[in-house]
């Protein structure tokens, strides 16, 4: 019998052996990999699967990819190598290729789910009878009930864990009838619903900074925050997604299923433990806390040439940009503005939380001092893997006179010597579902109660405006937030590591 590999709590720098310690035991895993040969498999999956074998973060495994098309194992192998190769961010020698490439097999869709079957079958009995099984379903939203029907008609539901990418539905009914689908073949403990944000180093950081820090915590409320900001601004376009984006749009594709569940972690009570379903119930306190969405608080835009991309309708009303206020009405936040951001074909790729501080209430300082002129101050999260944090105020310039200006304080986890221990976020989210670990993930209930909150928006969405490629959307965000303003552009830059 294969022997069960430890699991490691310890993250390993690249290309190293983890330094182990040992708690419960995981045991194999069969991956069922569905949609392996599309761009998510090509650039996360399988490069992340990689890493998570040769570092021994993961038990054993065995990995059967399967899609539409008509591969043969040896095909899939060399794709998959190509894969690793070319979006891979740790590197792989060829014994560790070799090593990795002897756990992959493929079966094409064509097989149907005999094929399926009797390739999991012949994966397990190179791992055991306490093997498991995780099914990651890397597939458009529309394929999904077909996926696990086939898994149904598998009988691969057994042992069985399964990680359902993004969006989860497209408005309130749509979600609904797909939970009741899902669990009459998964118990809800079985399924996991991904969201890659969460997985990301920075976004565990606001549960450390909130509920770690005396300093953070008693002002985390509506008395000394005057609003938040959630802005995720990208530089690229469809990016071949045209058939996707154009049913989706940026609020199905990006806000719902990220920013507001991000915004969850900003907001939510501190969680009576440190553990999956008291995290998630929080969560889920502040999705149900939500008011409906005011499409009068909405503004939407459509880059200029978005129509005239391949595969785009000539008249398309859909949203490549989306800026919104949400509101949470409860004891905590009641009167503090979210403000949420996110579009194509901007002027930065960024991804920032900002919370924005109440200002002094008087200030002895005289007009021209320089107080107040470069707004609140800010603790800033970047999200990037190197999980960046700046907490701005204003500090007295050096010299004669009392002038004031904005300084800041910033930590990246780049300038500890833990740096390399950080995992890339599809890498932690795979080793926490076949833990068996819900922290990050997203439950039924929240799902439903953000797309509850969103029916107006869904229902009857303001038009688009239009905003110039390599800007920071339409000139109506300005009005939105006012008499606020965005966050980004920066006043400062990032201070790198040198």
């Amino acid at each position: 019998m294969p022997a069960i590999r430890p699991q490691t709590i310890a993250y390993p720098a690249a290309g190293a052996r983890p330094r182990s310690r040992e708690t419960e035991p995981l045991a194999p895993y069969v991956i069922v990999l569905f949609g392996a040969t599309g761009d998510l498999a090509k650039r996360k999956l399988l490069p992340g699967l990689a890493y998570l074998e040769q570092s021994a973060l993961a038990p054993d495994v065995r990995i059967v990819g399967t899609a539409m098309d008509d591969l043969t194992t040896d095909e899939f192998r060399s794709l998959a190598r190509a894969a690793v190769e070319n979006f891979g961010t740790h590197g792989i020698d060829d014994a560790a290729w070799r090593e990795f490439a002897d756990r992959l097999i493929y079966v094409p869709q064509s097989a149907g789910p005999e094929g399926l079957t009797a390739a999991v079958k012949e994966a397990e009995s190179l791992l055991g009878p306490q093997c498991r099984r995780l099914h990651y379903l890397s597939v458009p939203p529309k394929a999904a009930e077909a996926v696990i029907a086939m898994l149904r008609d598998a009988d691969l539901v057994d042992k069985s864990r399964v990680v359902m990418e993004k969006p989860f539905g497209h408005d309130l009914a749509s979600a609904q009838r797909l939970n009741d689908f899902v669990h009459s073949v998964f118990d809800e403990s079985q399924i996991f619903r991904i969201d890659h944000f969460l997985g990301k180093e920075a976004a565990l950081n606001i549960l450390a900074f909130r509920f770690a820090n005396g300093l953070f915590e008693p002002i985390w409320n509506r008395n000394f925050i005057d609003h938040v900001q959630i802005d995720i601004p990208e530089t690229l376009g469809l990016d071949q997604r045209a058939s996707f984006y154009e049913v989706t749009g940026a609020y199905k594709d990006m806000v719902v299923t990220h920013l507001m569940q991000v915004m969850a972690f900003v907001a939510m009570e501190p969680p009576t433990a440190l553990e999956p379903s008291a995290i998630s119930e929080e969560k889920n306190k502040v999705f149900r806390s939500m008011l409906p969405l005011d499409t009068h608080k909405v503004v939407r835009g459509q880059y200029g040439g978005y129509r005239d991309e391949p595969g785009v309708n000539r008249d398309s009303d859909t949203e490549t940009f989306i800026a919104l206020e949400v509101e949470i009405d409860n004891w905590r936040w009641a009167g503090v503005p979210f403000y949420l951001r996110t579009g194509k074909r901007m002027a930065e790729g960024l991804r920032i939380i900002s919370i924005a501080f109440s200002e002094a209430p008087r200030s002895m300082f005289p007009a021209n001092s320089g107080v107040s002129g470069q707004g609140p101050d800010h603790l800033t999260f970047d999200l990037a893997e190197d999980s960046r944090v700046s907490l701005s105020f204003y500090g007295k310039r050096p010299g004669p006179g009392f002038r004031l200006e904005k300084l800041s304080m910033q930590f990246s986890t780049q300038e500890t010597d833990r740096a390399g221990d950080v995992l890339e976020a599809y890498e932690r989210l795979i080793l926490d579902a076949m833990r068996g670990d819900h922290t990050l993930f997203t439950t039924a209930d929240g799902i439903e109660s953000l797309w509850d909150r969103s029916a107006a928006l869904c229902d009857d969405p303001p038009p688009v405006k239009f905003y110039p490629q390599g800007s920071w959307g339409p000139n109506a965000i300005h009005q939105l937030i006012a008499p606020n303003a965005w966050r980004l552009p920066f006043e400062r830059a990032w201070r790198e590591k040198k």
